[in-house]
């Protein structure tokens, strides 16, 4: 069949009906649309980064597209469009999609709250700061070399000894020496069955993961600087979006030791004029450390 060419050349794309919309309920709009072309036509929508010419979806910018080469000289243009509403945060970021997972995980026993100084809503403590020395436990190493002792039934006769009684606490654990800082060796007390050879218990834990689209590159730039930042608030010092969200029900932002959000990871994604930045939090009752992590200050 031979070509005719009359009224529209199609030199440059002509948009098709039919073309859909779509909202994700968090601020993202995404487009599919078809265009078609002269072959030795205008392909202007496939460059990256195109704007939809459709004034009210002007936001939207071409991410990705595909073509069909028709017959008698025409190309179909299939191009997606993705941008951030207008409506949602100025346009400058989506709501954050969230996931929390709570679960348990395996700690060292002495890293438990209760495990040294009793605390609230506990029965008692685990192995307490009152050490008394007993055969009971291994023998440990004397680390003062000019200790000697008295030698047995001959009054006046010394000699060194290089060893020394452990000392006992609460539930039968066992510690090197009677100071606070002694060397944890273990529960070694078979008397004390609910803790006897134990060296872990299993932590609550709860894991915040998300992502969020953005308009700028310096709104990632943010998130980068963050990473391994602890917070007090919900958004790092209204640096970040809130991505911590209400429904976590957090009794204080401040634990024991310090704020109780710590920003774990951040990863990256560029598509086409926005980014997807996905992320981790890690939620710590106690609090994480400001001693050891990095914290803005903001409670």
């Amino acid at each position: 069949m031979a070509r005719i060419d009359s009224g529209n050349d199609l030199a440059t794309a002509i948009l098709q009906p039919g073309w859909k919309t779509n909202a994700d309920g968090y601020g993202l709009i995404t487009i599919s649309a078809q265009f078609k072309t002269d072959q030795a036509g205008d392909f202007a929508p496939c460059v990256r980064g195109a704007e939809f010419p459709v004034a009210a979806y002007d936001y939207c910018t071409s991410h990705k597209n595909s073509v069909s080469w028709d017959h008698l000289g025409m190309a179909n243009l299939s191009v997606d469009y993705v941008g951030i509403d207008p409506t949602v945060n100025a346009g400058e970021y989506t709501n954050p999609q969230l996931t929390v997972a709570n679960v348990v995980v395996s700690e060292n026993i002495t890293s438990h709250e209760n495990f040294l100084e009793a605390q609230a809503n506990y029965t008692g403590v685990i192995a307490g700061v009152a050490y008394t020395p007993s055969p009971v436990g291994p023998l440990v190493d004397i680390k003062d070399p000019d200790d000697y002792i008295e030698k047995a039934g001959s009054p006046g006769t010394f000699i060194f000894v290089n060893k020394k009684n452990s000392c006992l606490g609460e539930n039968g654990s066992c510690f090197e020496d009677e100071t606070k800082g002694g060397r944890f060796v273990g529960f070694i007390d078979k008397d004390f069955p609910e803790f006897y050879g134990k060296t872990s218990y299993l932590s609550p834990t709860t894991a915040i993961s998300g992502h969020v689209y953005v308009l700028e590159s310096t709104l990632v730039g943010a998130f980068m600087s963050k990473l391994g930042e602890s917070s007090g608030d919900q958004t790092w010092g209204s640096t970040l979006p809130k991505i911590v969200p209400d429904y976590l029900d957090v009794q204080s932002y401040m634990g024991t030791f310090g704020p109780v959000f710590l920003l774990s990871q951040v990863n990256v994604e560029d598509f086409g004029t926005i980014y997807k930045v996905n992320f981790e939090i890690r939620y710590s009752k106690q609090g994480w450390s400001d001693k050891v992590y990095k914290f803005n200050g903001v409670t």
